[in-house]
């Protein structure tokens, strides 16, 4: 079903999304990283590549709405077509709101929330084009409950999710899916490099949550999948 679909990755560099990357690609789709962190690129469509898949990257900051346009109408000119998106590119910062400071408090919601609309956004005409598509948003745990000094990232993801479902009710009148995917904590960078004596094994693997993202893409043409979790089975986050 994914064969020869162009699949756009936002944070495709490292984590979750080169998990996603690498996955996609056994079945055949084009791939489509983008990240500001080009080196990391590289990497990882060098990977997909070797290992017999279609990847190709391009350099994209999702908070800057002109460069998101310039990026995605490179990628129909080069490709020709846009099937999937997957908003997976996020940041955050470990501080109460008295530490945290307004631009960093701006950059969380600049990259979580407004990035994956701006992507959203112009890749819509592409897809309406197609007569389908699919969107796919990586929310997180921290849009369905609240930990200290996370404010500014559980805004986000709160907003995203609510942004998820209102897309899903607007874009299925134009035969396009909508999936927010809740992830629950896993063995990345986005953890481990700010949580060094976090346990492992209360973490998942990205591996998994991209065999979600698989498991969403991969349903029949007449149903979709609003929202999905997929939590660690020792997730110390959730109940």
């Amino acid at each position: 079903m994914l064969k020869d679909k162009v699949i756009l990755v936002t944070g495709g560099g490292q984590g979750l999304g080169a998990a996603i990357g690498k996955m996609l690609a056994i079945d055949d789709a084009i791939i489509i990283p983008v990240d500001i962190n080009q080196d990391n690129l590289k990497k990882i469509v060098n990977e997909i590549n070797s290992s017999g898949g279609r990847a190709c990257d391009y350099k994209m900051d999702v908070g800057d709405q002109e460069n998101v346009e310039h990026v995605i109408a490179a990628i129909i000119k080069d490709h020709g077509k846009l099937d999937v998106v997957i908003n997976n590119a996020g940041v955050d910062y470990t501080k109460s709101v008295d530490e945290l400071t307004y631009e960093e408090w701006n950059r969380v919601i600049k990259v979580n929330l407004s990035g994956p609309f701006n992507v959203a956004k112009a890749s819509y005409p592409h897809l309406l084009k197609n007569g389908k598509g699919h969107i796919v948003n990586i929310v997180s745990t921290a849009a369905k409950r609240t930990w200290a000094n996370a404010s500014a990232y559980h805004a986000s993801k709160w907003g995203l999710l609510g942004f998820s479902h209102a897309l899903h009710v607007e874009a299925r009148k134009d035969n396009l899916k909508v999936t927010a995917v809740v992830a629950g904590g896993m063995q990345t960078p986005f953890i481990l490099e700010r949580f060094p004596d976090v346990d492992p094994n209360l973490l998942q693997d990205p591996k998994n949550v991209a065999f979600t993202v698989r498991h969403v893409l991969m349903q029949p043409e007449g149903s979709v999948i609003p929202e999905v979790m997929v939590i660690p089975m020792r997730e110390t986050s959730w109940p």
